[in-house]
């Protein structure tokens, strides 16, 4: 695999951590092969060159809503960046076109209320920040206006909220889809009503 390039004494990296899984630090000794790190927390440790990532110094306060624009894409890079979007309220971050969400293990209604969907309705990717709703609204444009055939791939693990994500793109797609009566119920009612047997 080799040595991480540009990482010398005063280096910012991430370093694994027991407890935290990776925290932050800044190499104030190598010696061959390892450094010494002075973590954020205050403790020194020191681990093998090869087990370190090269910490973005240059990001913003609040992270990035679309992770390919990190200069190093590893992982305690991709979890720093979804922990400090998830403490601002930004439960959405994109990674090219692939939508990352993170449960919030509460309700915020006010991210899926009608005047959210109509801001969305046809905006064009990265236009707008990431949501749900653009995921909906590129795949059901694609399908309308090239006739393209189109999936929505909805994974994570239990308890994730895959089902509450299902609903509300089956909400929007019902919504783009139009509101026309069919025996007293509209599009977006029968919809619903299917999607809470998922």
């Amino acid at each position: 695999m080799g040595l991480p390039k540009n990482i010398v004494i005063g280096s910012h990296v991430w370093v694994g951590d027991p407890e935290l899984v990776w925290i932050d630090g800044q190499i104030i000794n190598v010696n061959g092969e390892e450094a010494e790190i002075q973590t954020s927390n205050g403790k020194t440790v020191v681990a093998n060159l090869s087990k370190l990532h090269p910490k973005d110094m240059e990001n913003p306060e609040g992270g990035v809503d679309d992770m390919i624009k990190l200069e190093n894409l590893h992982e305690p890079g991709v979890l720093h960046n979804l922990a400090t979007r998830f403490k601002i309220n930004e439960i959405y971050t994109y990674t090219g076109n692939i939508l990352i969400a993170i449960n919030p293990f509460q309700r915020l209604s006010h991210l899926y209320d009608a005047s959210m969907m109509k801001r969305y309705k046809g905006a064009p990717f990265g236009e707008l920040g990431p949501h749900v709703f653009t995921i909906a609204d590129v795949a059901y444009r694609e399908m309308i206006n090239e006739g393209k055939s189109n999936s929505i791939l909805v994974s994570g693990e239990s308890g994730a909220g895959k089902t509450e994500t299902t609903k509300l793109l089956m909400r929007y797609l019902a919504y783009l889809g139009g509101h026309t009566a069919a025996g007293g119920r509209t599009v977006e009612q029968q919809v619903l009503e299917v999607s809470w047997m998922i």
